[in-house]
């Protein structure tokens, strides 16, 4: 059995330290003769699950790749180099991740010479690793969300020595500039303006896989929605764990209401932004969303629990009341924006009561749509040491409660807009029925339509013709 060389391996004390400041530094394209020799013309396969952070590291990633001279495959059977880019939100996805390194002991039986590397916030985590290196021992190398950045240093020591590797720094985390990228569409684009959080709710991983919250600089930001804007990309969206919280650590003034009302100003056709928390969502950039057209009617605004006791032990920073008021301000200005949220059911020791609770926040808020979730306790959280008196099978009917009540306000919506045409942009040929396209209103909801397949990646009208709940069926507006 080879061994394994350990680099650097993960530490929730050093995860939690916020002390120190994070730094920019310029990414290092550091290849050795012999690695460039050994991968030129391979091919490399991405998997990637959960959030779009991870889907905006897997581009870095391909650009890496790129760089180095291979080209991308979308048939793992046909890799040289494999990534599995996995997230720890859920204990499903990490199933599922576990399910797929299984798959490559037979694709690896047959092409010895596989590399399988295995990143993301699921091997931020020491005993995903202790499992990994037991279970899978054909896996050949580890690294965290602070490592993408010695990709190359990690092939480097791999074509040299043949061994396996694990490097995962559990660190306050770096600002990494001029990283190389290959986009995964050509019209729509995800561009980071901070990594990592600060929040520390007590059912959540991220701070601890993702680092300390810090903003890259607005001036590079600006770059590189300016060169997508040249380049003809018609969607935007501004990435950051909390994007409200953006600038607070620059300590110069700027603040993500400025940020967006610069980018916004740049033409993009459509802008977005992820993820947003409630009690640091300012008014400020409710007036900037009103003043831009640009800017879509949709956001994205977690709740996680409609009952104050719960967001408590949450450590969630607003009450119920605070997030109605903030909905209601933003409805008082701009009238007809959509609403989604996260929420989770079952939080150890919930009662009835507080559940119900979150029913009628929901109510009140009118959700356009919703990611639901039972709670999933996650190893190092403070939530995951609670001992829970509430049943799973009690969680999985409050579950469905939820969604059976929240689907009539899904239902409501999405009947109120058949018969109006809305802007759709158009993104692939619909995996259920080839005949149709796919695309996203601006209120992100999918429709369905006949149209032929050059209109892939163009803003088209649509007219809503029928309501299937989860998506729409329309018909092109020939303008």
């Amino acid at each position: 059995m080879r061994k394994v060389e350990f680099i650097e391996v993960p530490s929730l004390v050093s995860a939690r330290n916020r002390r120190d400041s994070s730094v920019t530094i310029k990414y290092n394209f550091n290849p050795t003769l012999k690695t460039l020799a050994y991968f030129k013309d391979k091919k490399f396969f991405i998997r990637t699950y959960g959030c779009q952070a991870n889907i905006r590291d897997e581009e870095v990633m391909s650009g890496i790749l790129t760089k180095l001279g291979m080209v991308k495959v979308y048939d793992e059977k046909l890799a040289d180099v494999a990534i599995l880019n996995t997230c720890a939100v859920r204990e499903n996805a990490e199933d599922k991740v576990y399910g797929q390194i299984g798959d490559f002991k037979s694709i690896k039986a047959k092409n010895k010479n596989l590399i399988l590397m295995i990143c993301g916030c699921m091997i931020e985590q020491k005993h995903i690793i202790d499992k990994i290196l037991d279970k899978f021992p054909f896996v050949d190398i580890m690294f965290g969300t602070h490592n993408i950045k010695d990709l190359v240093t990690l092939l480097n020591k791999y074509v040299d020595e043949n061994k396996r590797y694990v490097y995962v720094s559990s660190e306050v985390g770096a600002i990494v500039e001029d990283l190389p990228s290959k986009r995964l569409e050509s019209y729509r684009a995800y561009v980071n303006i901070s990594y990592g959080c600060d929040k520390f709710c007590t059912y959540c991983i991220v701070p601890y896989t993702r680092g300390k919250e810090r903003s890259r600089s607005k001036e590079e930001i600006l770059k590189e929605c300016k060169e997508l804007v040249d380049k003809g990309y018609v969607e935007i969206t501004l990435l950051g764990q909390n994007v409200d919280s953006y600038g607070k650590d620059l300590k110069d003034g700027t603040t993500f209401a400025n940020l967006l009302d610069e980018v916004a100003s740049l033409g993009m056709p459509r802008l977005r932004f992820l993820t947003s928390y409630p009690s640091d969502f300012k008014n400020e950039v409710i007036d900037v969303i009103a003043k831009h057209k640009n800017i879509m009617r949709y956001l994205h605004l977690p709740v996680q629990s409609g009952s104050n006791s719960i967001l408590r032990a949450m450590n969630r920073r607003y009450t119920k009341e605070e997030y109605l008021d903030l909905v209601e301000r933003i409805r008082t200005k701009i009238p007809e924006m959509a609403f989604s949220t996260d929420i989770i059911v079952g939080f150890p020791n919930e009662s009835y009561e507080e559940f119900l609770e979150t029913i009628d926040l929901a109510k009140k808020v009118h959700y356009t749509s919703a990611f639901t979730f039972i709670y999933s306790p996650r190893v190092g959280t403070p939530a995951a040491k609670i001992e829970d008196n509430v049943s799973y099978d009690e969680k999985v009917k409050r579950f469905k409660e939820l969604v059976s009540e929240m689907e009539k306000d899904f239902i409501y919506f999405a009947d109120q807009m058949v018969g109006k045409t809305y802007e759709v942009l158009v993104e692939e040929v619909s995996k259920k029925n080839k005949e149709l396209l796919s695309g996203y209103t601006e209120n992100l909801k999918v429709v369905h339509f006949k149209g032929d397949e050059s209109m892939i990646g163009k803003l088209v009208k649509v007219k809503i013709t029928e309501n299937h709940l989860y998506s729409l069926i329309g018909e092109l507006v020939n303008e």
